[in-house]
């Protein structure tokens, strides 16, 4: 895919340059923006479509194997997605993909509700019930509620029950479709992004929400360092699968990839090479402490061994935070601003 976004963003370059409004290294941080968000949302086009075929071959013939292959698949597609959450801006906002692709918070449960409704009753669950049902039932924590969870696989609709098999490969296709169409508009956005100045702004501060919703949300509150200090693995993404840990190291990869490099340049051409520098080895230093097993948060929370060893995660994303949120965006002259889409 690299290739092909270079390409692609190389034409858009030489059609409408020279920017009199912005500096080289401004269009250069957007042109390495614009493709490596290309890149990743290639890569989730790619698996949502291999989700969506493991789910219709599992539901033909429910083999043991097949079983496996179906829950691998959706953790891949579910990791492509993380890696490229941090894009709050642009195609993504239409028709609120964003939260189609993964509702989340769900404090009161709704997808487990929505998921009931429509097992139990008798209407047909079709591509346009799916896409009538809301962004509860659409996206990968449906598919996760219907792979995983305990009380649903304990029952007499667990898959592969025809019910069931009707939701599951249903909601894979509409994740698939989405996958495509925020692909195509993401490419289609291209000389829009690269030829509007406030998506410097724009871009940054996507990239510093996402990291302020990680150390905040996705790992203090569930932590118990904030609210009423009770720790709690049930406000998580993907509790049910046990796969927290792992979503967040994703979306610590795909900020690594598709935005630290736009970023140093940028801090580079303002003569803070040393501030970038720090920041690519807070990356390092972030991923190579990462918990290796990738165990379950309700594991990391409850065992006093593994918490230390999230503790140690969580300040090491703190710093990570600190450099990017304060001394990157004042060396950058970026103010922070309201984030649209709240923990997506």
């Amino acid at each position: 895919m690299q290739p092909i976004a270079r390409l692609l963003c190389t034409s858009i370059l030489v059609a409408t340059s020279p920017f009199a409004w912005a500096s080289d290294a401004d269009t250069e941080a957007r042109q390495q923006w614009h493709e490596g968000i290309a890149t990743g949302y290639q890569s989730l086009t790619t698996e949502t479509s291999e989700l969506a075929e493991s789910a219709r071959d599992y539901c033909v013939e429910s083999a043991e194997d097949s079983r496996a292959r179906l829950e691998a698949a959706w953790l891949d597609a579910f990791l492509a997605w993380q890696r490229v959450r941090f894009v709050d801006f642009g195609p993504v906002e239409n028709n609120n993909l964003s939260w189609q692709f993964q509702f989340w918070p769900d404090p009161k449960n709704l997808i487990a509700r929505k998921a009931a409704y429509l097992i139990g009753n008798d209407e047909a669950i079709t591509p346009q019930v799916v896409s009538q049902s809301g962004v509860a039932v659409q996206g990968f924590p449906m598919m996760e509620y219907l792979l995983f969870d305990q009380q649903l696989n304990a029952g007499d609709n667990a898959l592969p029950s025809a019910r069931t098999c009707e939701l599951l490969t249903n909601v894979a296709g509409h994740v698939k479709s989405n996958s495509g169409e925020l692909m195509a508009g993401w490419l289609a956005f291209g000389p829009h992004y690269l030829e509007t100045a406030q998506y410097f702004d724009t871009t940054i501060r996507a990239g510093m929400a996402t990291l302020e919703i990680l150390e905040e949300r996705r790992l203090a509150q569930p932590m118990g360092l904030r609210g009423n200090g009770k720790r709690n693995p049930y406000i998580t993404d993907a509790w049910r699968s046990g796969n927290t840990l792992m979503t967040i190291e994703a979306t610590v990869d795909g900020l690594r990839q598709f935005f630290l490099p736009g970023l140093a340049t940028l801090l580079e051409a303002k003569s803070e090479p040393d501030l970038a520098e720090r920041i690519r080895k807070q990356f390092s230093e972030v991923q190579q402490n990462f918990p290796g097993a990738h165990l379950p948060m309700a594991t990391a929370l409850n065992e006093e061994d593994q918490f230390r060893v999230l503790q140690s995660l969580y300040v090491d994303i703190s710093q990570l935070t600190t450099l990017v949120n304060d001394q990157a965006a004042v060396a950058l002259g970026v103010v922070r601003g309201f984030n649209s889409s709240d923990g997506d």
